[in-house]
């Protein structure tokens, strides 16, 4: 999720733009115009499993734009919705599954991803399932509840040999890269120290506030971005971790999980940073001070906008669509068989670090941070 007023602002046009173009389908097909593979490749079919916010208005324009993968088919537990996309996006009926259909799409040949899209306590079942399905699988972020379900999405994999990847767009974004970069070169020397935070104020009461499909609450949702802006900048996981819940302004809403939330992250090399994340307040910003200089991104998690700087001068970032970029990329490690840059084992690691974030918070102690693997 981005920084929050842009967010907001930003699905709102989108919605706008989607219910007048939904509402306008006839019958008949009106697929809009993909961009023409480059030569010599062939675009891959993606099935996107859950047709919220984020696949109706950013996945599916964003496919109209993808170079080397395109919207074939959907997974809805909605008659309705689903003939609204067959009719908006000229998909095949034959491609058009439910939640108790699903595992069929292993006979389809058509569909080569699948993107789950789905809350968070559906992520682990729909990845394994589309894992058994023989089909490589896209899952958002966070990865899953908890570790043991990353543990079982990944050995799933695995052994279908198949790809996976996590839906951390910002990875595929020249801001972000600059984190990297910076961790690799040693550029503002060490120790770090690190600010961050990423949130907004929800207007209502939502799946993401509740245990059983959420997990948790802004951490899982939008604090997982500044966990993972801070990892990349310092090059490593954090050692351990302290954190501390806000009082809640608003209990009614927030009766299952944290509402804000505080914590640090202490680093081996001795870098450390102090964050929040928040469902009750529209911020979004990351910052690193070193011996020899500084980097800020601000805002620094929208969809569009990015900005930031450095102690040299301001940074040039050019706006894309990040979920274009993160679904090519992902074809192209499909098609040349290379490795996925955010696989599996990434989601892991963050959730070993949001594990030992909400022990922390609901213990009052330092808690180190586990470094198993699978």
């Amino acid at each position: 999720m981005p920084q929050p007023s842009t967010r907001r602002d930003f699905l709102a046009r989108l919605a706008a733009g989607s219910a007048a173009l939904l509402a306008g389908a006839t019958t008949a097909s009106c697929a809009p115009a993909e961009s023409p593979p480059p030569p010599g490749r062939r675009k891959l079919g993606i099935a996107l499993v859950g047709l919220g916010h984020y696949s109706t208005d950013l996945l599916a324009p964003a496919l109209r734009e993808t170079r080397l993968c395109r919207l074939a088919g959907i997974v809805s537990g909605s008659p309705a919705k689903a003939e609204r996309w067959m009719r908006l996006y000229g998909i095949p009926k034959a491609n058009v599954y439910d939640y108790a259909t699903m595992d069929r799409i292993a006979d389809n040949p058509d569909i080569d991803i699948i993107y789950v899209v789905t809350p968070h306590g559906l992520h682990a079942e729909h990845t394994i399932r589309a894992a058994k399905a023989g089909k490589h699988v896209i899952c958002e972020k966070p990865m899953a509840l908890n570790v043991a379900d990353c543990d079982a999405m990944i050995l799933a994999c695995r052994e279908a040999k198949v790809k996976l990847q996590i839906g951390y767009r910002l990875h595929y974004h020249a801001g972000h890269q600059e984190l990297t970069r910076i961790a690799r070169d040693r550029d503002l020397g060490l120790p770090l120290t690190m600010d961050g935070a990423n949130g907004f104020r929800a207007g209502s009461k939502g799946w993401r506030m509740t245990q059983k499909l959420a997990g948790g609450g802004p951490l899982m949702d939008m604090g997982v971005y500044v966990v993972q802006a801070a990892c990349c900048i310092a090059g490593a996981a954090p050692v351990a971790v302290t954190a501390k819940e806000d009082p809640k302004a608003r209990p009614e809403l927030f009766d299952e999980c944290e509402e804000t939330l505080r914590w640090t992250m202490e680093f081996a090399e001795g870098s450390s940073g102090t964050f929040m994340t928040s469902f009750n307040e529209g911020v979004g910003y990351f910052r690193a001070t070193g011996p020899q200089g500084d980097v800020e991104l601000s805002p620094a998690y929208s969809y569009r906008g990015v900005r930031g700087r450095t102690h040299r001068g301001a940074l040039t970032i050019p706006n894309i669509n990040q979920q274009a970029a993160q679904m090519d990329a992902f074809a192209a490690n499909i098609l040349d068989d290379t490795p996925v840059i955010v696989p599996g084992e990434m989601g892991r690691r963050d959730m070993q670090i949001i594990t030992a974030i909400y022990e922390a918070a609901r213990t009052g102690r330092r808690v180190e941070v586990s470094h198993t693997t699978i």
